[in-house]
């Protein structure tokens, strides 16, 4: 996979800082990629929104409802960010 997340931490609102096996550190807010509605409903919640992890089987992020983006989407949507996140 090209663009596989290794690594996820939630920072502040719906904003995540992504790991990518190439060893970019990217961010992106996922409140302006996805609707919250349907099975990203949940992601409102900002506790729920916190549960993310990777997903080693996609190669990306998904929560406990089984909601997950495209690692591509991630990290064509993302911008770089320095090394000082998801350490």
């Amino acid at each position: 996979m090209p663009h596989e997340v290794v690594r996820v931490e939630p920072v502040a609102g719906h904003r995540l800082v992504l790991a990518f096996r190439n060893g970019e550190q990217r961010e992106i807010d996922i409140s302006r990629l996805v609707p919250f509605e349907g099975v990203f409903k949940p992601l409102e919640d900002p506790a729920y929104f916190r549960r993310v992890a990777v997903n080693a089987d996609i190669g990306s992020i998904a929560w406990p409802n089984g909601a997950d983006i495209c690692p591509d989407v991630l990290y064509q949507e993302s911008r770089a960010v320095g090394t000082g996140h998801a350490a």
